[in-house]
């Protein structure tokens, strides 16, 4: 039996991981259900309507990116017939943001196809193993997380209010939040995801489980049809690489930003000095993620072609240019690694959800096409089938017998949180544990003027932004799970104190 190391957002997903090992299942296997697990059981954080990347690195190939990104929706309707009924919603969320929420917020899902695709190119183990551990727990309840407690509270009323079934399993009758660790049931969740399991993805994208879900969102005023999921594929494409201090990291390519951002900040902190995180070295931090979020703001997010843009960004990163023109946006996790030298890391989002959730099937929609934040044109994005930009950025590294898989979620902290992990790993040479735990900064630039956003216990440079320090360790600023494979040392995972998290290393 192959031996896996998985970290995720929770014990009872990694848990779900180590039944798919036990069944023979590699990594591939381990982290889709692990996914499948816990974009099922997070609610509020994801869910499965949402989109998805995978990187997959299998020892002697080159790696690849499975693009499951949500699309634009309204295919085979006449562009006067297209609507986008929704809500603006202000939440007190990460200093404040303004989503919109509704059936016009709902972007075409790819999560699933992606998970699909993943498997059927990478995967050992049967399609239905990987969704037993999570249609036990839907069918059985699973606990309320701190992370997704922490986000209801929130948004519960403005956003999960729209649908009786999912509003009632996460709250009382006296509509306050159920406590922290309640037991969820959601009612038809696990009846969808058993048929899924039985059938295959087309269930969702072509069979009656498509027809309720678009019935859904256009008789509220939405534009996704049968034929936006119809024709929804997800794509095999090869993953972005950069070299850095040796180490070679893969992750997603264009037309999703994450990977670009990510690479170009690597490669702009390639000759950082190995003592630490001193205030000249976050002051040189605070200049890069300045300059890479500038650029993907004002160039990245409205691209015409994204590909051009992105090698622009990358060649100024290379040669020193960036910092000098570019100094003046809610996910889930997993990472598995295992001993024949696969890594596989996923990374799946809903945006802030829709709140749509089509009567009997126990899913909630995304909002991502009205996550603005990240889809700077609006709900009229692009022409439909376009995918819409995403900061999700799973990763992939090697280096001389060690294989790496990492992730993050968090919005436009996916790429910051990243940033920061690899070079505390890599470059400063920190333990696993300490590379994720170290305390991270973040310049926010999704406001009218930047802010600088950090963690205690950071010898912060003087900046000329407002600063705000959080009290403690924060799930703003993202969650990563990552795990490491050393064909000398072994095994190691480790999972965001950020976040709950959870992890495993199977037996063999």
């Amino acid at each position: 039996m192959t031996k896996v190391a998985v970290a995720t957002t929770s014990q009872l997903a990694a848990d779900a991981a180590a039944e798919v090992a036990a069944l023979g299942g590699n990594a591939v296997d381990c982290a889709l259900a692990a996914a499948l697990f816990t974009i099922n059981t997070e609610p509020g954080v994801c869910a499965l309507a949402g989109g998805a990347f995978i990187t997959v690195w299998v020892a002697g190939r080159d790696p690849v990116t499975i693009d499951g990104n949500v699309a634009v929706p309204g295919r085979g309707q006449p562009e006067s017939d297209c609507n986008h009924t929704v809500s603006n919603v202000t939440l007190d969320y990460g200093g404040g943001i303004t989503t919109l929420a509704g059936p016009g917020s709902v972007a075409v899902p790819g999560s699933l196809a992606a998970i699909e695709r993943a498997w059927a190119l990478f995967g050992k183990a049967r399609w239905q193993d990987l969704f037993a551990p999570v249609i036990r727990a839907t069918r059985d309840g699973f606990p309320l997380s701190s992370a997704c407690h922490f986000y209801l509270g929130i948004s519960g009323e403005d956003i999960f209010s729209r649908s009786d079934d999912g509003f009632f399993a996460l709250h009382k009758e006296d509509r306050s939040l159920r406590e922290l660790r309640s037991l969820i049931v959601i009612p038809h969740l696990a009846d969808t995801l058993s048929a899924i399991a039985d059938e295959g993805a087309r269930l969702f994208y072509e069979g009656d489980l498509a027809k309720i879900v678009t019935d859904h969102v256009l008789q509220g005023g939405g534009a996704l049809t049968m034929q936006d999921l119809k024709d929804f594929e997800a794509i095999e494409r090869p993953s972005l690489t950069v070299d850095v201090a040796g180490w070679t990291i893969a992750s997603t390519p264009p037309p999703a930003v994450g990977g670009t951002v990510l690479a170009a900040m690597l490669l702009a902190c390639a000759d950082l000095p190995h003592r630490g995180w001193t205030s000249d070295a976050l002051s040189r931090l605070v200049q890069v993620q300045s300059a890479a979020l500038d650029y993907r703001k004002s160039r990245l997010d409205l691209a015409n072609d994204v590909g051009v843009e992105s090698a622009r960004l990358l060649e100024a990163a290379r040669s020193g240019q960036l910092l000098g023109e570019w100094s003046s946006a809610s996910t889930v996790h997993t990472s598995a690694v295992d001993d024949s030298g696969i890594a596989c890391a996923v990374t799946a989002s809903s945006g802030y959800g829709s709140g749509e959730m089509p009567a009997g099937t126990g899913l909630w929609l995304n909002n991502c096409l009205g996550e603005l934040e990240l889809n700077r044109r609006g709900l009229a994005a692009d022409p439909p089938g376009v995918r819409l930009p995403s900061n999700m950025a799973p990763s992939i590294a090697r280096r001389k017998g060690r294989v790496l898989a990492a992730g993050s979620p968090g919005a436009d902290r996916i790429t910051t949180a990243l940033h920061q992990f690899l070079v505390n790993l890599l470059q400063m040479d920190m333990p696993l544990f300490q590379a994720v735990a170290h305390p991270r900064l973040h310049i926010d630039t999704s406001g009218t003027a930047k802010r600088l956003m950090a963690e205690p216990g950071l010898d912060l440079p003087d900046v000329d932004l407002p600063v705000t320090v959080f009290p403690e360790l924060n799930m703003y600023f993202g969650g990563i799970g990552a795990t490491l494979v050393d064909r000398e040392s072994g095994f190691q995972v480790a999972s965001d104190p950020r976040r709950e998290g959870g992890s495993v290393i199977s037996a063999h």
